[in-house]
C-alpha cells in the first residue's frame, strides 16, 4: 500500500472510530493507553518548568556550557517535581512537563514552582558565576500552572508513540511561561489561587502571590518573585 494510501485510511479509521473512556486516579503511563480512540480522563494541575531564552544561550555560548545549563536546571526541576509527588510526563527541549493529582495537587504544584525558583536563584546561578566568573550570564526561567479536567490519549505510531494531555491545564501552563517579568518566574491561573492554603498563599503574614490580568486570555492570574527552599 501506497504511503498516502495508508494515512488516507488511518485519518478515516481516527474519525469514524469511538472513543473509549475510563475515570483515572492516578498519572497513566504509556502502555497504560491503546493506540487506537482509547483515553483515560482526571482532575490535574499540569506544571511546566521552562528554561528562558534558550535560543540566546545556544546561540551566544560553547555547547558544552549550553548543555551543563540545560542539564543543571532539569536536573532541579525534575527532582523538585518527583518531590512533590508529581509525574513527569514529557521533556520538550529546554522544558519539562509535571502533573499532579489528588488531594492538594495544586498545593504541591505551587510549591514547586516556587522550590524551582529556589534551585535556579540560590543554587544554579551561583554555582555558574563561581565556575565561569567572566561571563555575564543568569539563568532565567518560568514555572506556569494549570488544574483542569484532563482528557490523556496515547498518539504516534506503534514503536514510536507518547500521550498527549487535551485539556487547558496542559494548554494554559505551558503559555503561562511566556508571561515571565524580572524575577516573577512562577505564574498560576485564579483557579490553582483559590486552591492554595494560606501556607502556599503567605509567608509570615506576606502575601507570596500577586494577581494580575492575563491580556491575551483576558483573565486573572497570580505571580511570585518568592522563593522556598526544597
Amino acid at each position: 500500500m501506497a504511503l498516502a494510501d495508508d494515512l488516507n485510511s488511518k485519518v478515516i479509521e481516527i474519525f469514524a472510530t469511538n472513543w473509549k473512556e475510563r475515570q483515572g486516579r492516578q498519572v497513566p503511563e504509556a502502555p497504560e493507553v491503546q493506540l487506537g480512540n482509547d483515553a483515560v480522563t482526571l482532575q490535574g494541575a499540569v506544571l511546566y518548568a521552562d528554561l528562558a531564552e534558550s535560543t540566546e544561550l545556544v546561540q551566544n555560548h560553547k555547547p558544552q556550557f549550553a548543555a551543563e545549563v540545560y542539564k543543571a536546571y532539569l536536573y532541579c526541576a525534575s527532582k523538585i517535581i518527583a518531590s512533590e509527588g508529581g509525574v513527569i510526563t514529557a521533556f520538550d527541549g529546554d522544558r519539562v512537563m509535571g502533573v499532579f493529582v489528588g488531594e492538594g495537587k495544586e498545593r504541591a504544584a505551587a510549591r514547586c514552582a516556587l522550590k524551582v525558583n529556589h534551585a535556579v536563584v540560590k543554587i544554579i546561578n551561583p554555582a555558574l558565576e563561581k565556575k565561569y566568573p567572566t561571563l555575564a550570564y543568569k539563568v532565567k526561567q518560568a514555572v506556569g500552572i494549570d488544574t483542569s479536567a484532563l482528557f490523556v490519549a496515547r498518539t504516534g505510531i506503534r514503536g514510536s508513540n507518547d500521550l498527549v494531555w487535551v485539556g487547558r491545564a496542559a494548554n494554559y501552563a505551558a503559555k503561562l511561561c511566556s508571561l515571565r517579568e524580572g524575577g516573577y518566574a512562577s505564574w498560576i491561573t485564579k483557579d490553582v489561587y483559590d486552591s492554595l492554603d494560606d501556607s502556599t498563599k503567605n509567608s509570615k503574614g506576606s502575601a507570596m502571590w500577586e494577581a494580575r490580568t492575563w491580556a491575551a486570555r483576558n483573565i486573572t492570574v497570580y505571580r511570585s518573585s518568592w522563593t522556598w527552599t526544597p
